[in-house]
């Protein structure tokens, strides 16, 4: 029986299915997607829904997701969790340039807090390392931040397992978000290394940016369950690993419902011989 219950940092209990902000804003994740008041009411819903774990970025529209969820869901129940992430500058649509100077965390840090109408983020995530910054000054700008209460636990994203493990030897890290999914597993040291220390691995693009819904075996074992592809390659992940924790976004109310049912699917130890047998399909994938 899978636990869909995750403790992120030692101390707060998150719902492994969480909700990520990213489809609230246009293409390139620049600029709102559509009314504001529907974006409004699909956090609510996830909230309502059970969801506990908030992902999001100051860079999403730039800062358009964090003040959606401020205006959504503030003031925040006592059990959710707000994780976001800072270290990359936009200047367009799909345009992104990282920037880990610790000048520019400190004040990224500071920007989100007020968006986000906190004292303290529960998750800080450094969205890139900047290679041009070293990691050393970039986790130790995080940890002053963390000392002084304005984040109270460090994540990371988009890392090799050598980059984690070298971070583990300065500072405790609750999270890591790198890409993850049934076609896409090259992250799989990592998430190997996530086990380990009890670290949460927040899959993005968990559902291959569409591809998986396309796939004839996720419709197969789908059709067997009577549920959609979607939910199956998110149950997928729940059954893979303990410390996955999915946090798929959409700015559809329906998809929404759709995602988070995901949570009920019992994949049966056959459906994830064929599901774990997948590769990536030849043909290029957005």
């Amino acid at each position: 029986m899978i636990d869909h219950i995750f403790t992120l940092g030692g101390d707060l209990p998150v719902r492994r299915l969480g909700y990520g902000t990213a489809q609230l804003t246009g293409p390139g994740y620049w600029g709102p997607r559509g009314d504001r008041a529907d974006a409004v009411a699909v956090l609510r819903r996830a909230v309502e829904r059970g969801v506990t774990l908030i992902d999001t970025a100051d860079n999403y529209g730039p800062s358009l997701a964090e003040e959606l969820v401020a205006e959504a869901l503030h003031p925040y129940p006592e059990h959710l969790v707000i994780a976001t992430k800072g270290g990359v500058v936009r200047t367009g649509a799909g345009a992104w340039h990282i920037d880990g100077r610790p000048e520019h965390l400190r004040a990224a840090c500071e920007a989100s807090l007020k968006r986000l109408r906190r004292d303290t983020v529960d998750l800080y995530q450094l969205h890139r390392l900047d290679p041009d910054v070293p990691a050393a000054e970039q986790l130790g700008t995080l940890g002053e931040l963390r000392a002084e209460g304005k984040i109270r636990h460090i994540g990371l994203d988009t890392v090799t397992a050598d980059q984690l493990a070298e971070a583990l030897t300065s500072t405790p890290v609750a999270s890591v978000q790198n890409r993850f999914n049934l076609f896409d597993r090259a992250s799989a040291p990592v998430l190997a290394l996530c086990e380990e220390h009890t670290i949460a691995f927040l899959p993005w693009f968990p559902l291959g940016n569409g591809t998986l819904t396309r796939d004839p075996v996720c419709a197969s074992v789908a059709a067997a369950h009577g549920v959609t592809p979607g939910q199956v390659a998110l149950a997928w992940l729940l059954h893979h690993s303990p410390v996955l924790c999915p946090t798929p976004g959409t700015g559809s109310a329906a998809h929404l419902e759709e995602n988070l049912g995901a949570a009920a699917v019992r994949l049966t130890d056959a459906d994830m011989a064929r599901l774990d047998a997948l590769s990536p399909p030849s043909s290029p994938r957005a």
